[in-house]
């Protein structure tokens, strides 16, 4: 009889060995294929468990659909009804490794650069790149009039809401949660190194600052004038002289291959067209560089009023204090423009 039952007994114990063996390899096993073609996985918003199962194997992410079933309700992540973001996954991986992962949504940040556009609907579309939300819904987001008027922008101001630079998202940031942080950035911006002080003690705001920096931004790449080129403008926003900023002419003509502004764009009616409307223009005609953010923030202080391209193509300009120096500048660089054949 006792022999009976140690019978039993090891057979019990084989019986429970395998089932734990199994069970082990259910949850320890790699279940992630090992030629893992696409690292990153994003799930979009609204994926619940049933459609996170069809993904992974449409994709051919894990190899055993059953066994990432039976870990996941071992796990409590079958019942998930919201799973969504950027993984950033590993081959190999078992399924305890990616419910884990999962379970914990310990997503893969991803680095976003907002720079060099000149429109908002090309800021959208630049953003829509690296984040789930779509150009459009993007867009829709931005133009929205009650937002704007929450954020007390216009339709011509609320690129100025975006300070150029690299920023950190999840992939599943929702359009209020970007411009949440872009809004933080802003602030944080503008209320550091004395900015603030400094554009009200020109009579500006941040948006007429942004406003002007764009401006400098299309009037030159180089860095060493950026400062003598704002100065220019806020000596002439001072004494109430036009601005007369070729790039806000081009801007208002909406041909953006112009290369030498002709009196037929210099007439054109735009509100933005600083030959014919003192000031500044509605709004930023592109997103400036953090340098010439800085440089209409913090002019040089002279007396100069007018500036014109040096011939050349090193993009120098030559400064100005009175109309018949500016004038003389102007001839010599019309005579180098003809002589290059730049007639429009």
């Amino acid at each position: 009889m006792l022999k009976y039952w140690k019978v039993i007994l090891l057979v019990l114990l084989a019986i429970g060995g395998s089932i734990a063996f199994y069970g082990y390899q259910l949850i320890y096993s790699p279940n992630v294929v090992e030629d893992l073609e696409e690292k990153i996985l994003n799930i979009p918003q609204g994926t619940d468990f049933e459609a996170l199962t069809q993904i992974l194997t449409s994709k051919k992410i894990i190899l055993d659909e059953s066994s990432f079933r039976l870990v996941s309700k071992v796990m409590s992540f079958d019942t998930r009804k919201n799973i969504s973001g950027r993984f950033e996954l590993k081959s190999g991986w078992s399924n305890r490794e990616l419910i884990s992962l999962l379970r914990a949504n310990k997503q893969a940040p991803i680095n976003v650069t907002i720079n060099s556009v000149r429109l908002i609907s090309d800021m959208a579309g630049k953003v829509s790149r690296y984040i789930e939300p779509d150009s459009l819904t993007l867009l829709n987001y931005l133009i929205d009039q009650e937002n704007l008027e929450k954020w007390g922008h216009t339709p011509e101001t609320v690129l100025s809401m975006f300070i150029p630079n690299t920023y950190q998202f999840y992939w599943n940031t929702s359009p209020e949660k970007f411009v949440s942080r872009m809004q933080s950035e802003h602030d944080k911006f503008w209320n550091s190194k004395g900015r603030i002080e400094s554009i009200t003690k020109y009579g500006l705001n941040t948006k007429e600052a942004y406003t002007l920096a764009s401006i400098i931004e299309k009037e030159t790449t180089n860095p060493k004038e950026t400062k003598t080129i704002s100065g220019v403008y806020h000596n002439r926003l001072d004494q109430g002289i036009a601005l007369q900023a070729d790039p806000t002419v081009v801007f208002g003509v909406g041909d953006f291959s112009i290369r030498r502004v002709l009196n037929r764009h210099l007439e054109h009616e735009s509100p933005y067209n600083t030959y014919i409307h003192p000031g500044l223009p509605p709004g930023p005609i592109y997103m400036p560089t953090l340098s010439s953010l800085d440089a209409a923030i913090f002019p040089e202080d002279h007396k100069y009023i007018f500036f014109c391209a040096k011939p050349g193509y090193d993009n120098e300009h030559s400064f100005a204090k009175t109309l018949s120096q500016h004038n003389r500048n102007a001839r010599i660089y019309h005579t180098w423009l003809n002589k290059e054949g730049i007639r429009k």
